[in-house]
């Protein structure tokens, strides 16, 4: 009875074949399969405890004595270009022994037909345009063998040979693992068949493109019809023509075309009219050369005396640079300051202002309080007698009293600057008395900025 129907399954196969129509996709068409299978329900479970590795060691799976015949009816649909979807119908002439804990000696079944369903997915890491293929399954089946139904999960590796989409040769290996051990036990199955195309889709046509003979002189894979310089190797952007600054600019059309710049102003870079570094478009004064951190203008002259507002410390008045913009304060206003401070006297060796120095010393504050813009800078010097710390000490205090002494008069504070110098910058020869007297002086120096 097996021997004919392994005769029929191949007459079938081969007539499918004879029949199948070519039709080539990169993703499997609609295939009707027909398998003949041997199904092995001894190996794995001959032994208790025996692992797929222990049967394959053994050798048992080749041994087709061993193995229940199957036919197999699928069907194959290809999801992806690496991903099918198949449908199997198997009927199995089976022979095995079913062990349990409640029968160890096991329930012989011989000579018993069993039917099964299974859906699978098969993933190959080629697409359906190759001839050959490995892939590998993964499903779920189930059926009604003798009196039971019974469930399994099938895992295998296969082979397809693809011919142009038409015919396929399948051959496949599963371990299928039973989820109803008191029906059958884990087996393992092996098949070879052929699926033939089924799809209504009619191959594709070759489409004949015909051969146009085109030119491209210089080479820059623009061709001359479309190439405005074609005796220049360009770029297809600026339609054949080169662009030696790369600044997007074609270079019959750039101004400047050795220096990158932008298409307003014809290639060439901003301008600077001026040459002071900041471009027209960023320079508030383009004609006149100035400064960045006014806009590209100059440093503004306020007053308009000739001393910009930055070394100008009177912005607002005019003078000459000689006095820092500041006006020139009267010839005999400063005089009369320069005679006062020839009129200040001290105790010797000490800071305490005589009373002879007051007339001179208001006459000052007086100056000052008249003049709110002007400010007066106090020096003190001494001569060397001493030791020099103690001398720079003097100096200092006596700089600090005429200070205190004009701030009681009504000057602010702020606008008085006291300094002591000690013995330093002499006017006179300190080997004589009338030298040391000299040295022992205050200076008072009025200026308004």
């Amino acid at each position: 009875m097996k021997q004919k129907l392994t005769i029929t399954f191949l007459m079938i196969c081969t007539g499918f074949a004879a029949f199948a129509q070519r039709f080539s996709s990169p993703i499997k068409p609609s295939l009707l399969g027909f398998h003949y299978a041997l199904v092995d329900y001894n190996s794995p479970t001959e032994i208790k405890n025996t692992s797929l590795s222990d049967v394959l060691k053994k050798g048992d799976i080749f041994k087709p004595s061993k193995q229940a015949t199957a036919f197999t009816i699928s069907y194959w649909k290809g999801l992806t270009r690496f991903l099918d979807f198949s449908g199997k119908f198997n009927g199995i002439f089976y022979d095995y022994t079913i062990h349990n804990d409640n029968n160890p000696v096991g329930v012989r079944y011989d000579n018993e037909f069993g039917s099964e369903l299974e859906g699978a997915l098969n993933i190959h890491p080629g697409s359906d345009a190759h001839f050959f293929a490995p892939f590998f399954t993964a499903g779920i089946g189930g059926g009604y063998y003798t009196n039971k139904f019974g469930g399994y999960v099938p895992l295998g590796i296969g082979f397809q040979f693809n011919i142009r989409s038409s015919v396929y040769f399948l051959l496949q290996t599963q371990y299928r693992t039973s989820i109803s051990k008191d029906v059958f036990p884990n087996n393992l199955y092996h098949s070879l068949g052929v699926a033939v195309n089924i799809s209504s889709e009619k191959p594709a046509k070759p489409v004949e493109i015909p051969v146009v003979e085109v030119k491209d002189r210089d080479g820059d894979g623009v061709v001359d019809s479309l190439d405005a310089c074609p005796d220049q190797a360009g770029t297809a952007a600026l339609q054949g023509c080169p662009d030696k600054d790369s600044d997007g600019i074609a270079d019959k059309d750039d101004k400047c075309p050795d220096v990158a710049g932008l298409a307003k102003y014809q290639g060439c870079p901003i301008p600077d009219t001026d040459k002071d570094g900041i471009n027209d478009e960023e320079d508030k004064c383009p004609d006149v050369p100035g400064v960045a951190r006014y806009q590209g203008c100059p440093i503004p002259d306020t007053d308009k005396d000739g001393v910009n507002d930055e070394e100008d410390k009177c912005p607002n008045e005019a003078g000459p640079a000689s006095n820092f913009g500041c006006p020139v304060i009267d010839v005999v206003v400063v005089e009369k300051v320069n005679k006062a401070a020839k009129n200040i006297f001290f105790a010797t060796g000490s800071a305490k202002l005589l009373a002879k120095s007051y007339g001179s010393l208001k006459e000052v504050a007086q100056i000052l309080k008249d003049n709110p813009s002007y400010k007066i800078n106090v020096d003190g010097y001494t001569d060397i007698t001493g030791s020099a710390d103690k001398n720079q000490v003097l100096s200092e205090n006596r700089a600090n009293s005429v200070k205190v002494y004009l701030t009681s008069n009504g000057v602010d504070e702020s606008r008085i600057t006291a300094t002591g110098h000690g013995i330093n910058d002499p006017i006179a020869d300190n080997k004589t008395a009338a030298g040391r007297a000299k040295n022992r002086r205050v200076e008072m120096k009025l200026r308004n900025y």
